[in-house]
């Protein structure tokens, strides 16, 4: 690999493709030792042993990868794009932070500002191993377009969430503005449209039932932030009588079209909700740890064949180490008590880092898989080094010792958009130093309200 440079990973002129030879294709039905995949525009023609298609098409001169993996995209189930200028002011803050400083941070934000904080998550995204983000839309006072061509001039794929809370606003307006964002994005590349409320509360019965009709009539999703935190759960009893689940059964909002965010919590009848309304979840670990009052029962469930991806909720873009937390997380929070030492074995947590977060994201038609006809999102990683070279069981080590820095290169719609951590045809550390004064600047006019001091004031004090 030493040799290869992105120009060999680019298809020619002609739109002849490539035919990418590595040591191994992680495929829906498993890790395939010797296979190859055929990239021919922005899907995979084929997939399948390699000396098979490079008899099938020779016209293609194999590039071929020794010790290195070419895996499915990772899919962040659950992001906010225009929150990364403070990203790291979650840390050591209790739960319910929003009120305190993602409402205010986000109203700083202006046109410029936006599309910068945008762009920013998704480079960091695209290096951490994410194809596919999902965001579950902004508070920001400008239009949802800016975040769209931050994520599309990234050159990663989004799903992308438009508010629709109404509890304080117009229902008609509301709903009007929904049916115009489903149809403006309906049939772009890269830019796949959702509807969002941010908790069941925030909007009135009419808008989660309509928001549910539209959604499932345009095969896109509904995101809403369900059973995050005991505070959001004990709102809803007060409110509602009814559990966060309960109300959107209970209104005609629980459905296929439903991407519940966090869905900690759970007593056994809103896992029986989930499972018979086909509702899917993201299940976000990290966010759980960080800010969280609970981890939802992933591992169950996988078993009751509940649908779900694994999201950051903004908190670190890298999917390897969202794949671990995921397993770590099931483990101390349920596989201890248990005896389950496996807690997923492994490729759980894999497969639900792509085609399950495609699925659970409305794209499973899509994305999520390296198999003919799917769109070319894809990593090659690098398993060569002391981390994963005496390898028994790579899927798990993958899991547990991968990392975003054996990503050589990232595709998105079967283009080249990383190299080695770096875009290949727009300026990254450019944009990074443009966020880190659009951030200081942002940061002076919001008010913002921490709880906790930073770690070196909180040093200082002891």
């Amino acid at each position: 690999m030493r040799d290869l440079t992105p120009d060999r990973l680019r298809t020619d002129d002609a739109g002849n493709g490539l035919l990418l030879a590595p040591d191994a294709v992680l495929t829906p039905e498993g890790l395939m030792d010797h296979y190859a995949a055929v990239v021919a525009g922005d899907t995979f023609r084929a997939v399948g042993p390699a000396e098979r298609l490079e008899r099938e098409y020779p016209h293609l001169s194999a590039v071929r990868l020794p010790g290195h993996v070419l895996m499915p995209g990772f899919v962040d189930a659950h992001h906010h794009l225009t929150q990364s200028f403070g990203a790291a002011l979650a840390f050591g803050e209790p739960s319910e932070i929003f009120r305190r400083v993602w409402v205010p941070l986000e109203g700083a934000l202006d046109e410029e500002a936006v599309y910068v904080a945008a762009k920013l998550a998704a480079l960091e995204s695209l290096r951490g191993g994410f194809t596919t983000v999902a965001e579950a839309g902004s508070r920001a006072p400008v239009d949802v377009e800016l975040t769209a061509a931050a994520t599309r001039d990234a050159g990663i794929r989004c799903v992308l969430g438009l508010v629709c809370n109404d509890v304080d606003g117009d229902t008609d307006s509301t709903l009007a503005g929904a049916e115009k964002h489903l149809a403006r994005y309906g049939t772009e590349e890269l830019i796949h449209p959702s509807l969002a409320v941010s908790v069941p509360e925030a909007a009135s019965e009419r808008t989660l039932r309509r928001t549910a009709r539209l959604a499932a009539e345009a095969r896109a999703v509904v995101q809403i932030h369900v059973n995050e935190h005991l505070a959001g759960v004990e709102r809803s009893l007060v409110q509602h009588g009814l559990r966060p689940l309960e109300y959107l059964y209970e209104v005609g909002a629980l459905g296929p079209q439903l991407l519940a965010a966090h869905a900690t919590l759970l007593t056994p009848r809103e896992l029986t909700l989930l499972a018979d309304s086909g509702a899917a979840v993201s299940y976000n670990p990290v966010a759980s740890a960080w800010k969280g009052n609970a981890v939802a029962p992933a591992t169950a469930m996988a078993e009751r064949g509940i649908r779900f991806g694994l999201g950051t909720d903004g908190t670190r873009g890298d999917g390897f180490r969202l794949a671990e937390a995921a397993e770590f997380a099931q483990r101390l929070a349920y596989g201890l008590a248990t005896g389950d030492s496996s807690c997923g074995a492994g490729w759980t947590w894999l497969e639900h880092g792509s085609g399950g977060g495609a699925d659970a994201v409305g794209l499973a038609a899509r994305t999520g898989r390296i198999a003919a006809g799917a769109a070319a999102d894809f990593l090659l990683v690098d398993v060569s080094g002391p981390e994963t070279a005496l390898s028994w069981d790579l899927p798990w080590e993958l899991v547990r010792r991968g990392n975003r820095d054996q990503i050589a290169a990232v595709f998105v719609a079967g283009r080249l958009r990383l190299w080695r951590g770096w875009p290949v045809d727009w300026d990254g550390p450019a944009l990074v130093r443009r966020a880190v004064g659009l951030a200081e600047e942002v940061m002076r006019r919001a008010p913002v309200t921490r709880v906790h001091p930073t770690s070196m004031e909180a040093r200082t004090r002891r």
